[in-house]
């Protein structure tokens, strides 16, 4: 797996160079939505996976060469295609990364906020990016279909306690999944905590790329715009993201190489991946390659076409 990938177009973040510091779908949840398939090994105790200094040396490398490109990204981000507080050594590559010059952000689903140890990886980042997805252990077992030793209202505790000592700047994500978070009783109930959260920006999510399971779909844009004027009641600022982020991805000049490292983690619109190809200077025989060696797959979702890692032989590559 690359450990690096980007830079990549961000709705939140900009122009975003991604850190994978947790290998292939290790996670404490297994949400319904995710775009890189279901959890395989769904675990809740941290261990070290890679190299600090190995990792270092990675972002390091890519820095430099964006920086004399004059094309630095807006954050350097721990988003692995598991969860990055999973890794016992998050707050040692936070402080080392912080070295290169450029802000740091850590995207995390929560689930372990309530460890102290956690949080205090956490403060040295210039933002963080929280999931609160539901309010009430049955919806969020439905959603994040979570590790069994998680208890949902540890969590929320945890999420608080971490709002109440972070100084960066904290987002809150939240996604809307027709027929099940989208009642109003539970729109307000999940309005009412982000708001005790006091996120700088509170972000209202739907599915845009296709999700682990089938049967998730988006809510009507009547209900995206009921949740969007509940959650105003309570945050200052809240945006909804249900567009697509820009065809701009960036790699190093291998293509394949590229194509798999980003993929791993942000599945790629078929605009995308030509868009790709055409800076990095590569054939699309390239991506038909990656295809049939079943490295690379395929997905209509929503009347386009996606490129993702084949998950399936994760284990094999």
């Amino acid at each position: 797996m690359e450990t690096v990938f980007g830079p990549v177009p961000s709705r939140r973040l900009g122009r975003s160079l991604g850190v994978n510091n947790i290998p292939p779908k290790h996670c404490t949840y297994s949400c319904v939505y995710c775009q890189v398939g279901r959890t395989t090994q769904l675990m809740h105790n941290r261990q070290a996976y890679y190299g600090v200094a190995d990792l270092y040396d990675t972002v390091a490398s890519k820095i430099e060469r964006l920086r004399k490109i004059q094309q630095l990204p807006d954050y350097i981000t721990i988003i692995p295609d598991g969860e990055p507080t999973l890794d016992i050594h998050l707050g040692e590559l936070i402080e080392k990364i912080r070295a290169l010059g450029v802000n740091i952000a850590v995207v995390t689903n929560s689930s372990l906020l309530w460890r102290g140890e956690v949080q205090e990886d956490l403060l040295d980042a210039d933002l963080v990016s929280v999931k609160v997805d539901a309010m009430g252990e049955p919806i969020w077992r439905k959603i994040n279909r979570p590790h069994r030793q998680l208890d949902f209202d540890v969590i929320m505790d945890g999420v608080l306690s971490f709002s109440n000592g972070y100084k960066g700047t904290l987002l809150t994500e939240t996604m809307l999944i027709a027929e099940v978070n989208v009642e109003p009783a539970h729109l307000q109930l999940l309005a009412e905590f982000v708001g005790q959260v006091h996120p700088e920006i509170a972000y209202l999510s739907i599915p845009t790329r296709p999700p682990a399971e089938d049967w998730v779909h988006p809510p009507t844009p009547e209900v995206i715009n009921d949740a969007y004027q509940e959650f105003t009641k309570w945050i200052d600022r809240v945006e909804i993201l249900s567009g697509m982020e820009s065809d701009t991805f960036q790699g190093d000049g291998d293509l394949k190489r590229a194509l798999l490292a980003i993929t791993a983690v942000h599945p790629m619109r078929e605009s995308a991946v030509r868009n790709l190809v055409k800076t990095e200077n590569g054939q699309w025989d390239d991506v038909e390659e990656l295809l049939a060696e079943k490295k690379l797959q395929k997905i209509s979702y929503r009347g386009s076409n996606f490129y993702l890692r084949d998950f399936t032989r994760r284990k094999a590559n």
